[in-house]
């Protein structure tokens, strides 16, 4: 055979093996289209599926389609949804860290979304200076949207710049009404503030009653490891004891025992 004859044929040769792979690809590639063609179908199947035993449970349950459906919505949601859990995680670990800049970043997002605990922390910041210009007028706007639904931390905080006339005017009723939406939900320093609030007559004269019975509470209240604002309160109970009757004594140790968060 010739030396033509030889090269012609070995480039057959190597252009049956490519014809070949690529028919492999081909058919790989074909395969691959089909599975996601039925995984489709099934994904879609899925959710009309899940739709019809909502509507199903919820017309069966009446007023647990809501729940019903969340739970469905969440079964949906991409994994990728949980981004901002993993962010507000970080935001408050770098806040109590005193990476307030950090902190500023992660939280702001989850605040302008509506989450009340960001907004408080967004509060400190700017109520403090911490990370940001000290700014009342924009803590105070935080406060305001997290207190509005509920926020603890922020109504105490509201009721602080209230008594002290920290970017508002100065109204101790008003300190006074921020406190007790604090104490209510159970607060031990709103609490105490407002035994001193009642303690000192704040209000109008001095309910020596109302003032044991809170300053009972946020010394019940106060951790353990919180030793110095515990030992406040106690104190502050004892001395006002001092001024009481054993009925009234009585009647504000009732008051705190039947006393329940709201």
């Amino acid at each position: 055979m010739s030396l033509l004859q030889r090269f012609i044929g070995r480039g057959r040769t190597e252009e049956a093996v490519l014809v070949e792979h690529l028919t492999a690809l081909q058919s790989a590639l074909a395969r691959c289209k089909d599975v996601a063609t039925r995984w489709k179908r099934m994904r879609r199947d899925l959710m009309a599926a899940l739709a019809a035993l909502m509507l199903a449970l919820g017309f069966v349950l009446g007023v647990y389609s809501g729940p019903l459906k969340q739970a469905i919505t969440d079964f949906l949601t991409p994994p990728s949804a949980t981004g901002s859990a993993r962010d507000a995680d970080s935001g408050y670990a770098a806040y109590e860290k005193g990476n307030y800049e950090t902190a500023l970043k992660l939280l702001l997002p989850l605040a302008e979304q509506g989450d009340t605990r960001a907004q408080s922390t967004l509060g400190l910041l700017y109520y403090r200076g911490r990370g940001v210009r000290e700014d009342h007028a924009e803590a105070l706007k935080w406060f305001r949207l997290a207190a509005s639904r509920g926020n603890a931390v922020a109504e105490f905080t509201l009721g602080v710049m209230y008594a002290e006339g920290q970017g508002v005017p100065q109204d101790n009723d008003e300190a006074a009404k921020w406190y007790r939406l604090a104490a209510d939900q159970g607060h031990p320093q709103a609490q105490y503030n407002l035994g001193l609030w009642y303690a000192k007559g704040d209000g109008g004269s001095p309910d020596n009653v109302r003032a044991h019975m809170w300053f009972n509470l946020a010394a019940a209240h106060f951790p353990a490891s919180d030793s110095r604002n515990r030992t406040a309160a106690v104190t502050s109970r004892d001395a006002v004891a001092h001024n009481m009757t054993s009925d009234q004594i009585a009647e504000a140790q009732r008051l705190a025992r039947e006393w329940k968060p709201k």
